[in-house]
């Protein structure tokens, strides 16, 4: 999956409003280049608010049809494969981790969206051709449950080196780096920070720490994270988790009834700025309704619903940020990143290796 996450109310007792498929009526055919439907095709953590998306349909006349394709890596894979005769017309949920792929492969033909003079330009990208529109950004940061460390008589790790401590060992879970966006995230992380000569090392430190790896951000955050509702419900006993700056406003958000403040934290100095973007497909049979959508993304009412839908902060400046945000999960002060050109030329050996270093 990419940045953006689900919370599910079952799984984890959150309630969190689900996908939205409005699709068009039974004579709409996608493949047609004058449909009055545009397909949107995503990760599997699309959501958005019906009536900001009934308003879109009534304004610009298009009904939108939602295909849900997986988690991040997924999708964009299944995206290329499929790009000479694509699912849909938009792709929405390729951040900057696997960007490069992206284009490489050809995947997006050139579109500058209406407004994108707006974004604000620590986020923008590819800007010689515009053939993504970026549309949320978050943080990849390590969470702890403060009832855990509280109890232990604990502080919690605030920093990469930190993790790699005595004190701290067996108490980290996280995503198997090539199988999911936030394990990715995390090991570009560590990347950035240790560099190409680095990292390995401390991946060697973590692993000896006693590091636990799932393959995705559910099971590590719903079944084995003891901080969060499903975590407690599955008995998971890790209480260092790597998922998002954003999830402990969720567990506010979303509890009934709402505790007094947020049950987990986040080690602010071990987190990785993603930035996730959409594009018109090559190829894509609708290709005006599909310019129309990529407004509609990056446009004030839907920049200003996104955050408490699916749990990323917006790219638009002037665009509100919800209260819970600013006081439970506020974005990394100095949050490590790297140059998407520099993921695209390291990105695949860095995983192989990874991949032999800790999970062999």
């Amino acid at each position: 999956m990419g940045i953006t996450k689900k919370f599910g109310a079952v799984a984890v007792g959150l309630g969190m409003v689900g996908t939205l498929a409005a699709c068009g009526s039974s004579s709409d055919d996608a493949g047609s280049g004058d449909s009055r439907t545009v397909t949107l095709v995503s990760h599997d953590s699309w959501a958005v608010s019906k009536d900001v998306m009934a308003a879109f349909e009534k304004e610009s006349g298009y009904k939108v049809k939602v295909l849900e394709d997986g988690d991040a890596g997924q999708a964009v894979n299944k995206a290329i494969l499929t790009k000479d005769n694509p699912q849909g017309d938009v792709f929405f949920g390729v951040d900057n981790t696997l960007l490069s792929r992206a284009l490489d492969n050809g995947l997006f033909q050139p579109y500058r969206a209406k407004g994108s003079d707006l974004v604000q330009p620590a986020y923008r990208a590819d800007q010689d051709k515009h053939r993504v529109t970026p549309v949320d950004t978050g943080d990849v940061c390590v969470n702890y449950d403060k009832a855990y460390f509280t109890k232990h008589g604990l502080t919690p790790p605030k920093s990469l080196d930190d993790l790699v401590k005595p004190q701290y060992k067996d108490l980290l879970v996280t995503e198997n780096a090539g199988s999911s966006s936030p394990g990715l995230g995390f090991l570009l992380g560590t990347a950035a920070k240790y560099g190409d000569g680095g990292w390995e090392g401390y991946w060697k430190k973590l692993k000896a720490n006693g590091v636990k790896v799932v393959d995705s951000w559910e099971q590590a955050y719903n079944e084995e994270f003891s901080g969060s509702s499903g975590g407690k419900k599955a008995k998971g006993d890790r209480p260092l988790v790597v998922s998002y700056a954003s999830s402990p406003p969720a567990e506010v958000i979303y509890a009934d009834p709402q505790p007094s403040t947020a049950p987990t934290g986040v080690a602010d100095g071990t987190c990785f700025r993603q930035v996730e973007y959409a594009g018109l497909l090559d190829n894509a049979k609708n290709a005006k309704g599909g310019k129309a959508l990529l407004d509609f993304l990056i446009g004030e009412r839907f920049q200003n619903d996104m955050p408490l839908n699916m749990f990323v902060y917006p790219v638009r400046e002037g665009a509100r940020i919800p209260e819970a945000f600013a006081k439970y999960g506020p974005q990394a002060k100095d949050p490590q990143t790297m140059d998407p050109a520099k993921i695209a030329d390291h990105r695949d050996q860095w995983v192989k290796s990874w991949t032999s270093l800790v999970l062999n």
